[in-house]
């Protein structure tokens, strides 16, 4: 299984969750999200996979979020929309987002991940 992590260098989260896995000896290959942004199909795919809302994609506690006004915007946009806005900037991606051919899992908690990765 390949395991992808799209992260942030300067992100805590992403820092602890790569630490985590490092501790684990699971491999996996990192790929910077700001410099290396998900494409909106690549986004469509990885919610497909994941099973969540689209709306856990969304870093929102990032400052881009908060200045786009997004907590009152997303709710009146089509999935379609919001896929596109993901897409337009990493920044908005939630992360670290851990990927794999068969599923998708944005956000770190240790515990969700290890179920994952244990299949």
């Amino acid at each position: 299984m390949k395991l992808t992590i799209l992260c942030y260098d300067k992100c805590s989260t992403c820092k602890k969750a790569l630490n985590w896995l490092d501790e684990k000896g699971i491999s996996y290959e990192k790929r910077p999200i700001k410099e290396q942004n998900p494409s909106k199909e690549e986004l469509a795919v990885w919610h497909k996979k994941s099973g969540l809302p689209l709306k856990r994609f969304f870093n929102t506690s990032g400052n881009l979020y908060k200045e786009l006004g997004l907590k009152d915007k997303l709710p009146q946009m089509t999935e379609e929309e919001q896929l596109e806005l993901l897409a337009f900037d990493g920044m908005l991606v939630k992360r670290p987002l851990a990927v794999t051919d068969q599923w998708a899992f944005p956000g770190f908690r240790e515990k969700e991940w290890e179920d994952h990765l244990a299949d």
